[in-house]
């Protein structure tokens, strides 16, 4: 086969009903990717990759073993096994731009169709909620409470260079713009040109540098999408809402700001030794930076865009006197205006607010003081416009700015910090002169905290690094307050906190910092962070004891009584594995939400969840659904890391539904949750139960002595710490055991050797024994109708689907004699859980109930299974020449990157 023949990559599929245009697609993109192959690389090297490719879906369709298709992968040179890996890396980068190129199509196919709502849409959870009784007033009532704020954070499993998204992007736009069905050839033609170019500059172009990210890096990798995509669609999705109110309800609102944005990059010192004060600074100098351009550069446009005349429209008093005052304030700029130009009111104020938006980048004493003040500038301007039939003129463009200024202020997106409880004790032992500070009973630790986080007594000058780089920090916290505004920085969360003195602790060193307003008081959300199952089941004793304590209830007191608990999806995972994890994170939250109830406080949830189901990915809409009820409330905080924030945000059209989506489920969850059942005090019991022995069987597994040897060499995670991956360790200690190792890593690992093992291991047994007490028919039940149970099975019927169990044992076999000792309970694990998951469903085949994402993982499985046989010869081979720096290296760093955009949710 030559690189010019047809390329059908989705001939061996059968494709849904309507499905069409994915075919075409994904055959045409395959046929260009074969060609810019063989111009780069020769047509002997693309008929290497073909051979490869059939082979591999021969060994799908066939069912065979992966003997032929690893023997034919042995032995290649560092350099071919590279460009074999790119190349299939580059065949599925282009499915899954085809698939998200159908998403946008699919939607735009209902908008045009006009009959039923998309799930999931604005338009169908409003409509399911006036349908169950929800009326304008109480609907109106829960939006003035909304607030959904999702969090980005640096994602060491994704880190692809702005230059090729924004190739990426290219191609994306090439395709959108073919719905067009009567576009002439030509336009076809220079669309298809432009594919091609960007195909080939991206084979040009490493994916990601040599050198590791600095978190300025991560900072521009997080910004590239606040900046981007959400920026321009934020205003989009208001008016999406205000059509759907109007359509459904009848009813034009003034929408209150529903979203904001939080990011962690710069802030997040946990287990980070490049993250501190300095950081903190200059990641919020950056993001207002960043954000002010953009209300420049938007500025700018308006000022083309409304060049209304004094002779043909009124303008509003107050708009006049506000250019008068700013002419005075920068006559240099007003003089710089064209005479032509000077009857033209809205231009040339909006010419002066650039310049003082100019000032405010540059820091001088005339620039705006804060957003409040820039937005009044534009409120007025869309006031005059309003009544001075202006709003087909204009209006529609100032509104929009409205918008971004409410959401996205002079900060972009708040700062949040975070760090481990342990280094404030370390600080702590120093400023007290008490070595054995942490070993001490927390009662005796909390009663020593108290009066320095109150204020009544303070620290000597016994500060080590540790003490005084915290010490730094929260300066730069006071700093930032005053300099950029209270609403510049988010929370303080503590990692891996167990007690009422860990968050006093906050409080103290706070104020040792001098981080206290002008009433003496720490203003500051100090959130703790429960992310072990054990912590997740002493959180609700944690908080009661927190709230009992009078120093911290009049610090909460200042902060409106509103309470901020962050739940740890990742180290609850690693610790009980993934049953005991989810269950904890459910029964914490009833816990934690009837201490709060009885103390008369406000509890917001904070998710760390990560992309993967082992770390809590899941789809927004079936997770709140299934969540707790009244444990949204309107409040919705997330984490969205990695390559989850590049497939929900990287494109516009996605990055709305996304939105959409995310903002409709927590409507949603919080006028009404699901309904209350009798049934679930038993359901509740038995999970207790259920979750026990799941996390026997799991500690079972992980708690063996040889299991942290067995793990550093079934799994690629040597490679792995030798990525330039993110700007932090993968460790946060020595290596004693999976306690140690962060979760990520220890996620993408498991994901990489195609096990997946976190994301099932345990629940098979649970489950089964669960059938032995009480009975299949009563299991299936807890499994059919109790939304906690069927999402979980959801999920993890997700992850056994991309698992292959074949591909897991050739890496095993690289652990040597450790192989035997772990590896069968690993498959018996595997074929257990896939087969009760398959008899409480009542299915024969994982994914029968979505087919979509079965057609997804088969569209890449024959990419993605090259890659990772590749990856376990070069791994054997690079560490008999004893794991050196060099071109074996940068082969299995290839593979790592394939396969994890393969599998897309991996760590």
């Amino acid at each position: 086969m030559t690189a010019t023949h047809d390329h059908d990559d989705a001939r061996h599929l059968e494709f849904l009903p309507n499905d069409g245009p994915l075919r075409e697609n994904v055959r045409t993109l395959g046929a260009m990717v074969g060609r810019m192959l063989a111009e780069q690389g020769g047509e002997a090297f693309f008929e290497r990759v073909e051979s490869v490719r059939l082979a591999a879906i021969r060994r799908r369709e066939s069912g065979a073993g992966i003997s032929g298709m690893a023997g034919r992968l042995a032995g290649l040179s560092a350099d071919d096994a590279e460009a074999l890996a790119r190349a299939f890396a580059t065949y599925f980068q282009m499915v899954n731009v085809a698939e998200r190129v159908h998403r946008i199509r699919r939607r735009r196919d209902y908008q045009l169709a006009g009959a039923a709502a998309q799930p999931e849409s604005l338009a169908d959870v409003l409509g399911q909620l006036k349908q169950r009784g929800v009326d304008a007033e109480e609907l109106l009532a829960w939006i003035g409470k909304l607030d959904v704020e999702p969090v980005f954070t640096a994602h060491p499993t994704e880190a692809v260079r702005a230059s090729l998204l924004e190739k990426e992007e290219a191609i994306v736009k090439a395709l959108i713009a073919e719905f067009d069905a009567h576009r002439p050839p030509p336009e076809r033609e220079a669309d298809a040109a432009r594919m091609q170019m960007a195909l080939t500059a991206g084979w040009q172009t490493a994916e990601a540098s040599p050198v590791r990210p600095s978190v300025q890096d991560e900072f521009d990798h997080v910004g590239y999408y606040l900046t981007g995509s959400l920026y321009r669609v934020l205003p989009v999705f208001y008016e999406a809402l205000e059509r759907e109110l109007k359509n459904v309800y009848g009813i034009e609102p003034e929408l209150p700001r529903l979203l904001r944005f939080a990011s962690w990059v710069g802030g997040d010192m946990d287990g980070n030794p490049n993250v501190g004060a300095d950081t903190i600074s200059e990641t919020l100098r950056a993001q207002r930076a960043m954000v002010l351009e953009r209300y420049i550069g938007e500025c700018a446009h308006l000022q083309r865009a409304l060049s209304q005349t004094e002779d043909r429209v009124e303008v509003s008093a107050g708009l006049r006197e506000r250019l008068a005052q700013y002419t005075d304030e920068f006559l240099e700029d007003a003089m710089a205006i064209r005479p032509r130009h000077r009857d033209m009111p809205y231009r040339c104020l909006l010419t002066l607010m650039r310049a003082r938006l100019e000032a405010t980048l540059e820091d001088a004493d005339n620039g705006y003081p804060n957003a409040e003040a820039f937005e009044a500038d534009v409120a007025l301007i869309a006031e005059s416009l309003a009544a001075h039939k202006g709003e087909h003129a204009g209006l529609f463009a100032v509104q929009r700015l409205l918008r971004r200024v409410r959401t996205f202020g002079f900060h972009l997106a708040r700062l949040d910090v975070r760090q481990d409880s342990r280094v404030h004790d370390d600080a702590l032992a120093a400023l007290l002169g008490d070595a054995g500070w942490s070993e001490r009973p927390k009662a005796e630790r909390a009663e020593r905290l108290r009066a320095l986080a109150a204020g009544d007594e303070s620290f000597g000058d016994n500060d080590d690094e540790t003490a005084e780089r915290l010490r730094a920090v929260f300066a730069t916290l006071a700093d930032a307050r005053q300099r950029y505004g209270v609403t510049a920085t988010g929370p303080y969360i503590i990692s891996m906190a167990e007690s009422a003195a860990d968050v006093l602790a906050v409080l103290a060193l706070a104020r040792h910092g001098g981080l206290v307003d002008d009433e003496g008081r720490v203003p500051l959300d100090v959130a703790p962070l429960f992310e072990t199952v054990d912590d997740l089941t002493n959180g609700p004793d944690t908080l009661r004891a927190l709230l009992a304590d009078p120093v911290y209830r009049a610090h909460l007191a200042a902060r409106g009584d509103r309470q901020l608990i962050m739940l740890g999806y990742s180290d609850s995972g690693k610790d009980g594995g993934i049953l005991a994890a989810r269950w904890g994170l459910q029964r914490a939250q009833v816990e934690l939400l009837e201490v709060a109830e009885q103390a008369g406080i406000e509890l917001t949830f904070f998710h760390g969840r990560g992309g993967s189901a082992s770390r809590g990915g899941s789809r927004v809409t079936p997770a709140l659904m299934a969540s707790p009820r009244g444990s949204v409330g309107g409040r919705l905080r997330m984490t969205e890391q990695g390559e989850v924030i590049h497939r929900k945000y990287g494109i516009r059209a996605l990055a709305l539904r996304n939105l959409e989506q995310t903002v409709g489920a927590a409507l949603h969850a919080s006028l009404r949750p699901r309904d209350p059942d009798e049934r679930e005090d038993l359901w509740r019991e038995r999970m207790v139960t259920l979750a026990a022995w799941g996390r026997e069987a799991y500690r079972e597994l992980v708690g063996d002595e040889q299991f942290v040897p067995y793990f550093r060499t079934a799994t690629p995670i040597d490679v792995i710490e030798r990525m330039t991956l993110g700007s932090r360790p993968s460790r946060r200690r020595s290596m004693r055991g999976v306690e140690d190792l962060r979760a990520i890593p220890w996620v993408f690992s498991w994901t990489q050797c195609r096990a997946i093992m976190p994301g099932w291991f345990g629940l098979g047994s649970a489950l089964e024994r669960g059938i032995e007490a009480y009975g299949f028919e009563a299991m299936a039940e807890m499994a059919r109708d109790w939304p906690f149970l069927s999402t979980l099975l959801d999920d993890v019927e997700m992850v056994l689907a991309k698992a292959d169990l074949d591909i897991a044992e050739a890496f095993s076999e690289l652990s040597g004699e450790l192989h035997e000792h772990f590896f069968p309970r690993i498959r018996g694990e595997f074929e257990r859980t896939r087969d009760v998951v398959l008899r409480l469903k009542h299915n024969e085949a994982l994914l029968t109930d979505d087919k979509r994402l079965s057609l997804s993982i088969r569209l890449r499985n024959p990419y993605v299974d090259p890659m990772s046989l590749l990856q376990v010869d070069l791994l054997k081979r690079w560490r008999a020449e004893g794991s050196e720096d060099g071109a074996l290296l940068r082969a299995l760093v290839a593979c790592v990157n394939g396969v994890s955009q393969g599998l897309q949710n991996t760590g």
